[in-house]
């Protein structure tokens, strides 16, 4: 039997699993056949925890109404496997580490899950400690090397990229603040790969005191923060927002997040927050 998981944001109780049945939240979201169980956050981490991580799975489960899809959230491993078919998509919310959490077994149900047309949307710390899950590691393209403050930082759209629907309306580029992840490499030009959105690192300190006393290294001039994946047979979507919920409770960071999990499922674009 699975552990409760209650989730109180802002007094909102948010929906989690237990013992495989989906838990209701205070403002019930559509549960009609058509929307039950499409999107499941999955918030588990097997390294540094980020303390806003309840709070972005709070905020994900929010947006059901929004994206138009059921979302249910859960940190448990033995969950997330068994009822994984249920699902269209899996959001990945700052899951460090996974292969601390998730054994052999468990990570090859998610790929072959994956490799049968599911959709993974991952986000910031997702792409932290994954080397040893090679499968992951090549889905995702990069790891972590360091990171950067909460800044204001100028983001570029990438010219291929201005009318996808996570980054459309906003112009060749823009201005928002969040903690920018500097990853190993960059996964420009790997195949199978299309970039979203970039960072220009004039505009802000890439990398903070802690990770520069480190020996943390900045991308320089190509440093991807949003980018798709369609290869293996599912989807993949990485965002660089989602340290906490600043970077994403904005009108771009709703469309960003919506559109992406709209993607994941194949679904057309929703109507815009």
């Amino acid at each position: 039997m699975s552990n409760v998981t209650h989730l109180w944001i802002k007094g909102l109780l948010v929906a989690v699993l237990l013992g495989g049945q989906v838990k209701g939240s205070a403002a019930e979201p559509d549960r009609s056949p058509k929307n039950l169980g499409t999107v499941l956050v999955f918030s588990g981490t097997g390294w540094y925890r980020h303390p806003e991580v309840p709070a972005v799975a709070g905020w994900l489960a929010r947006r059901s109404n929004e994206v138009a899809l059921q979302i249910d959230v859960t940190e448990s491993p033995q969950d997330l496997i068994r009822l994984l078919d249920r699902y269209r998509v899996l959001i990945l919310n700052n899951c460090t580490e996974m292969t601390a959490v998730l054994n052999e077994e468990q990570r090859q149900k998610i790929e072959s899950w994956y490799e049968a047309g599911g959709g993974i949307v991952a986000l910031h710390a997702s792409l932290v400690r994954q080397t040893q899950w090679a499968w992951f590691n090549e889905l995702a393209g990069c790891d972590f090397d360091s990171d950067s403050e909460f800044l204001e930082a100028r983001v570029v759209v990438d010219p291929e990229s201005l009318d996808h629907p996570t980054v459309r309306g906003h112009g060749a580029s823009f201005h928002y603040a969040a903690d920018w992840t500097n990853h190993d490499r960059t996964v420009t030009g790997l195949p199978g790969f299309q970039v979203l959105l970039r960072v220009d690192e004039s505009t802000y300190e890439a990398v903070r005191q802690l990770f520069q006393e480190r020996g943390g290294k900045a991308m320089g001039a190509d440093h991807p923060v949003a980018w798709l994946h369609q290869n293996g047979g599912g989807r993949f979507f990485y965002t660089e927002l989602g340290h906490d919920v600043r970077s994403l409770d904005t009108p771009f960071g709703r469309q960003h997040i919506i559109e992406a999990i709209r993607w994941a499922a194949g679904l057309r674009p929703g109507r815009q927050p």
